[in-house]
């Protein structure tokens, strides 16, 4: 069967080699045509050779193009995936050390210390509307995969702006919940799950393994295993944060809702150092591990690609990696229906309490027929209660900001900020970063 997938973004060597990996997984898809696109001409030099070569040693049939123009892509595209970023690391860790200099920590601090920084989102919306806009004109029937961050207000902006798009956003931090299955010793095949909120800020309410509710096996996990890590001074395989907010509101933070990288949700853990060392956290070392990672990857990445000895297969065994977005491909292309968990808008009110026009995390049913929001449980309160205000609240006002291009509603945005101790400080952070030479176009917008 013959279909289109355009990659925007291509040059992430790691992320397109996992895609076709998957591709080649999926015999369905053989011979698929697959066009890379990126700006950058030796990072898609390198990401296509890899993955035809990938190709060629499983001996799959598949079309691979590649093409610095975004436009080309597109042309025929029945999918279209959006792994970009338009605004790189080092612009994130600048505004970072900036923030940290005028007392912002990790710790609920989405919009500042986090991958979606107020300064990289708003390239971010530049380069989705930009995306969007294009399909819509070219290949107006296309399915529209985000994967690029920020994936919650990407979501909610574009279903807002421009219904007709078929959008879907996805993210792997669900996939958490295998991990604790694991841990408790069941297979992974015999678990089902409910994991709902909106994304970033998910929570697992129902857990089953062969229709039995997994919550009291925890329990007495956590009551009988956890004592002998503290007591060998060990990180337990279950953070110990994850396990207290657990405890305080009786459903299990996923991904990247309490980790490291989520921001560190919620703030209280992160209050000073010797209350982060008692809950084992340390976000800026995993940021510093995050960083060298991706460094080290790209590098492999490049020394792959340049060695046509190596065989990628062996670098790279062929194992499906779990991600969503080529089940989803195959299930609407082949009429394979699924369950995959995705990010759409709450227009079904498929979580009860979130907005109608705000994006959610739920499950998925995905056919020919489309992609259709399933509901949930929704839950509890006092979840929901942390899920407008620490989620919900400031991306409404941070996309209000963008739409007006209000300079003082993204000062109110920084004070929304858990470290914002007065007005002068968040001042202080806004004029900081516009102020760096890359950013004349966010400052011209925010007037």
């Amino acid at each position: 069967m013959h279909t289109k997938i355009a990659i925007i973004g291509a040059g992430s060597g790691a992320f397109s080699l996992s895609l076709i990996r998957d591709i080649c997984l999926t015999p369905s898809l053989e011979g698929s045509t697959v066009a890379f696109m990126d700006i950058d001409p030796q990072r898609l030099e390198a990401a296509h050779t890899l993955c035809r070569r990938y190709a060629d040693e499983l001996g799959f049939r598949i079309h691979l193009e590649k093409t610095l123009h975004r436009r080309e892509a597109l042309e025929g595209a029945s999918f279209v995936i959006n792994t970009a970023l338009a605004a790189g690391h080092h612009r994130l860790q600048e505004g970072w050390r900036i923030a940290q200099n005028l007392g912002y920590s990790w710790g609920g601090s989405f919009h500042i210390m986090y991958d979606e920084a107020f300064w990289i989102n708003f390239y971010q919306f530049r380069l989705f509307e930009s995306i969007i806009e294009d399909a819509l004109e070219i290949c107006p029937q296309a399915w529209h995969l985000l994967v690029a961050n920020p994936v919650l207000a990407g979501v909610t902006y574009l279903c807002r702006r421009y219904p007709e798009a078929r959008l879907v956003g996805l993210c792997h931090g669900f996939s958490e919940v295998y991990h604790i299955a694991n841990v408790l010793g069941l297979e992974r095949e015999h678990v089902t799950f409910e994991i709902p909120g909106v994304n970033h800020f998910v929570w697992c309410t129902h857990l089953y393994h062969k229709g039995e509710n997994v919550f009291p096996l925890l329990d007495r996990w956590i009551e009988d295993e956890l004592p002998r890590y503290k007591s060998e001074e060990r990180q337990p395989p279950i953070p110990l944060k994850s396990i207290d907010l657990y405890r305080r509101f009786g459903a299990f933070p996923i991904g990247d809702t309490a980790h490291w990288s989520g921001a560190s949700w919620p703030f209280w853990y992160h209050s000073d150092e010797a209350t982060q060392r008692r809950w084992q956290e340390d976000p800026a070392e995993g940021w510093n591990s995050y960083f060298a990672h991706v460094a080290r990857s790209a590098g492999e990445i490049r020394h792959a690609a340049a060695d046509p000895s190596l065989r990628v297969t062996e670098y790279f065994p062929p194992e499906v990696s779990g991600e969503p977005m080529v089940p989803i491909i195959e299930a609407i292309t082949c009429d394979i229906p699924r369950v995959v968990i995705g990010n759409i808008q709450n227009c079904g009110g498929y979580v009860p309490g979130i907005p109608n026009d705000f994006e959610v995390e739920i499950p998925l049913l995905v056919s020919k027929r489309g992609i259709q929001g399933i509901h949930t449980h929704g839950l509890p309160s006092p979840l929901l209660a942390h899920i407008l205000r620490d989620r919900v609240a400031p991306v409404n006002l941070e996309l209000e900001a963008y739409e007006k291009g209000s300079r003082q509603l993204l000062l109110q945005l920084i004070l929304m900020d858990p470290w914002s101790r007065s007005e002068e400080q968040a001042q202080r952070l806004l004029d900081s970063i516009l102020a760096l030479p890359y950013h004349q176009e966010m400052r011209d917008h925010y007037r």
